[in-house]
């Protein structure tokens, strides 16, 4: 969301943005729009990191989150940072979990850009109360129970000798939302009880509220820290007090998804895992990216170019996947080429996936096989067309099998082969994907494609674990695209718990579903 540039409509330099609770859909529609258009990034350390791929590549990303009981950013340094980038000229957000105005110190950062006359706003976000009671199936109010809420914080400023809590107006409150209250829970259910609250009063704590690794204890109100201590609760959570807490039995939802509590480590290249994942969370896994794939610009663009300026001459022009699709319009836009350049030339896709890649830019693919290889492809477009003295321009990645144009020639086609893109493997794992190998976290590994088997066991050879592959991934289930890149999986020493029967991204979540997660 660009500033503008007239000096008498200028917009705000900083935006004191909320980020919602952690589930990074959660984000509004605003918050979206301002972070992809923000110069600074200045995001606290229960943000979703999922959200700061929103952000511009060239954006500056500054972490001052604050963890408990550990020094971090000083508030004053924050604001100073703050108003500093914003006297560059740069837009700044401020990201914060949850709202910026509710138990975070949002309004402090306000006043400090006000008193140094720096232009700002702030945009609400989902906070944790809400996202708790709805993720857990925990409404705050109901007509039945509850007609007032009231939300509390367990940690209050240090720098107050006393508190201002009202134990006994709090305790006649209908719900109470108890935020950051874990570490000191006992303490606050004893004032409670001792200021006339039932002790069997319905409470429930929600850690990780409204992402896969929610976690959702209840017992009685003076049974509750026990329970949580046991269960073994930690930050980020909220609790929440009241009759309301009785309707869990009945309406909570989210643990009641097909992949709730399961682990699902995807392999696919940004952004082309993005779909999987959507898919995923929904059915409530929690979802690991770890490419094993980098999509990079062919080593010959020149013979790219050449093919396409010349596409009226093709009678058909065959792509072997979305990322192939995806590039080929992509070099056509930059050749200032669109759907008229294709002439007569029919098109060839090798699966939905590629049709929808095609699609999205008012490109009909012709044919598209029933099964989505480029065996069945090069069977479609045999079927399909007379293929002797047809031009035929082949388009796909630099490790593409050499099958499907000594099929085509063989029919005696005339067949221009170019490479599209390379695919090459990541110079490594990063943290959260290690750590998710070596603790035993991952329920699902999803491959969709050869190469990604074959460089994702070599990355995680590279971990130097004192265990083999085989050892680490034991008790890990693979879950293959199709037919080839099981035979990947097997080719590497490991077993394909399950191949897709439709060989896309849907098709393997599908496959995945089929075992009952």
């Amino acid at each position: 969301m660009p500033r503008m540039s007239h000096p008498e409509m200028s917009g705000p330099l900083v935006v004191l943005l909320g980020g919602g609770p952690g589930d990074e859909s959660l984000l509004t529609a605003a918050g979206a729009k301002w972070l992809s258009g923000a110069d600074v990034v200045v995001y606290d350390r229960l943000v979703d990191p999922a959200l700061l791929e929103l952000c511009r590549a060239d954006a500056e990303r500054v972490h001052v989150g604050k963890a408990p009981g550990r020094r971090g950013w000083e508030q004053e340094r924050i604001n100073d940072l703050l108003i500093e980038r914003a006297r560059q000229g740069r837009l700044v957000v401020r990201l914060k979990g949850g709202d910026p105005l509710v138990f975070g110190r949002g309004a402090e950062e306000a006043e400090a850009l006000a008193r140094a006359g720096v232009p700002f706003c702030i945009l609400p976000g989902v906070t944790a109360a809400l996202a708790a009671g709805a993720s857990a199936g925990i409404p705050l109010t109901d007509r039945r129970f509850a007609s007032s809420v009231a939300f509390v914080t367990g940690r209050e400023d240090p720098t107050r000798p006393e508190t201002r809590m009202d134990w006994e107006a709090l305790a006649r409150i209908d719900t109470l939302v108890l935020y950051m209250g874990v570490g000191n829970l006992s303490d606050v259910v004893e004032r409670l009880v001792r200021a006339g609250r039932d002790p069997r009063t319905p409470a429930a704590t929600i850690a990780s509220a409204s992402t896969a690794r929610q976690q959702t204890v209840t017992a009685p109100l003076a049974e509750l820290p026990k329970a949580v201590e046991a269960a073994g609760i930690a930050p980020p959570a909220v609790t929440i007090v009241g009759q309301v807490v009785r309707l869990r039995e009945r309406i909570a939802w989210r643990e009641r998804l097909p992949l709730f509590g399961k682990t699902v480590m995807i392999t696919r290249a940004r952004p082309q895992g993005r779909e999987m994942k959507e898919m995923l969370t929904t059915l409530g896994a929690a979802v690991i990216e770890a490419p094993a794939i980098e999509i990079r610009p062919p080593e010959n663009p020149g013979a790219v170019d050449e093919a396409l300026r010349r596409l009226g001459d093709f009678d058909l022009v065959v792509l072997t996947s979305a990322n192939g699709a995806e590039a080929f319009v992509a070099a056509c836009r930059r050749l200032g080429l669109d759907g008229r350049a294709l002439g007569r030339a029919k098109v060839a896709a090798v699966g939905p996936a590629t049709a929808s890649a095609l699609a999205r830019h008012f490109i009909t693919a012709d044919i598209v096989p029933q099964t989505f290889t480029t065996r069945a492809l090069g069977e479609a477009i045999r079927s399909s067309l007379e293929l002797s003295g047809r031009r035929v321009l082949l388009a796909r990645a630099d490790i593409a099998e050499a099958a499907l144009g000594e099929s085509l020639r063989s029919a005696g086609a005339e067949v221009t082969e170019v490479c599209l893109y390379r695919t090459v493997r990541p110079a490594g794992l990063d943290e959260p994907s290690r750590a998710a190998i070596r603790e035993r976290r991952l329920d699902w590994i999803a491959f969709a494609s050869s190469s990604a088997v074959r460089n994702f066991v070599s990355l995680v050879q590279e971990l130097q674990e004192n265990e083999s592959v085989g050892q680490l991934l034991a008790a890990v289930r693979l879950a293959a695209i199709g037919p080839v890149t099981a035979e990947a999986i097997r080719a590497v020493g490991l077993v394909p718990t399950v191949v897709a029967e439709e060989h896309t991204a849907r098709g393997l979540v599908e496959a995945i579903l089929r075992t009952g997660g």
